[in-house]
């Protein structure tokens, strides 16, 4: 058996078993701007590469922050976009790595947040019902949203 034979077999047989890769980059941070802010004309950084203020005409139109929460085992990077006043306007999905529980990116759960402010709960299975198979990351991304909610909610005007 010729040497090179005796150490790509065993490396190969790990690669077949190894966990496949099931990232899904859903959106960029630009364009998470542009869908959460459609009307914005500029995005000026508050916060190295975490917090934006969105602007059109000259004055704020709202605020635009960058977050990563573990969702079970991987991190899910997500993003908030506040209104001048606080209130949740629109969370996003950026990029979910988990192999199961991306319903997280549902339209429909993330919709949920609509309207929250820092005198929200935001608990789940109180105000934010819980998605069966991805109670870790559901859980991890509303507490996300509410220590944005915590921290610059009120903090950005």
């Amino acid at each position: 058996m010729t040497k090179w034979i005796r150490y790509a077999v065993p490396a190969a047989a790990v690669a077949s078993i190894a966990s496949p890769s099931y990232a899904v980059q859903y959106l960029s941070i630009g364009e998470a701007q542009k869908r959460a802010f459609p009307s914005a004309t500029h995005f000026t950084e508050v916060q190295a590469g975490r917090v934006w203020k969105a602007e059109a005409g000259g004055r704020g139109i709202g605020f635009f922050i960058f977050d990563r929460v573990v969702g079970k085992h991987l991190y899910i990077d997500y993003s908030v976009a506040l209104s001048p006043g606080g209130a949740v306007q629109k969370v996003d999905i950026l990029q979910y790595r988990e192999s199961y529980g991306g319903e997280v990116n549902s339209p429909s759960w993330l919709a949920q947040f609509a309207g929250k402010t820092s005198g929200s709960a935001l608990r789940i299975n109180s105000d934010i019902r819980n998605i069966a198979g991805a109670t870790m990351s559901s859980t991890h991304v509303t507490e996300g949203v509410r220590r944005i909610l915590a921290t610059y909610g009120n903090r950005l005007r």
